[in-house]
């Protein structure tokens, strides 16, 4: 409204878009480990709500690039899903996020039992999918994808056993 997304707003949009939800999911994937090492576990609270957040950034991003990229042609649509495997990829971790966004609610969780947690636990392979994604719409793997590749390791290295053991990569206990 005030224009100021520059020469190409709908390209500022989605970027913008874009990249808070992948701001957000990391800092919703740094919640857990600060409410450990900190003396404020309250921060805990927070986490739902920034996972809806996240969510939330992920369906603008989408709309945003349907409405305004494409101007709602869905053959053109069809075939930009053909032609760009990373628009795949976004949309295999928007559908992730989906699913863990409809089962955040306390009722679903308690119905859920122990499969929630499993099913949150998609949350690892989502944020490699949607850095995957901006790898590719950037065609590029060296500068900004790299750093954001970087913050990601960092973030998931105090989990690394939680991961091995969720993939199956840890060693089982034979009897």
């Amino acid at each position: 409204m005030t224009n100021q997304l520059g020469a190409d707003p709908v390209e500022a949009l989605i970027n913008f878009t874009g990249l808070n939800a992948i701001h957000l999911l990391f800092i919703t994937l740094l919640v857990s480990p600060a409410a450990r090492h900190l003396p404020c576990g309250d921060i805990m609270r927070y986490r739902r709500l920034l996972g809806l957040y996240v969510f939330a950034y992920a369906v603008s991003h989408l709309l945003v690039y349907i409405f305004f990229e494409l101007q709602r042609d869905w053959s053109l649509l069809a075939s930009e899903i053909i032609e760009r495997p990373y628009i795949i990829v976004g949309l295999c971790a928007l559908m992730i996020l989906t699913a863990l966004t409809v089962t955040s609610f306390e009722s679903l969780r308690k119905k859920m039992g122990r499969r929630w947690q499993s099913l949150h636990n998609l949350i690892y392979v989502c944020l490699v999918l949607v850095l995957l994604h901006f790898s590719w719409s950037q065609k590029t793997i060296i500068a900004e994808p790299l750093i954001y590749w970087a913050v990601a390791a960092i973030l998931l290295l105090p989990r690394k056993d939680k991961i091995k053991t969720w993939f199956g990569f840890s060693k089982r206990k034979r009897r």
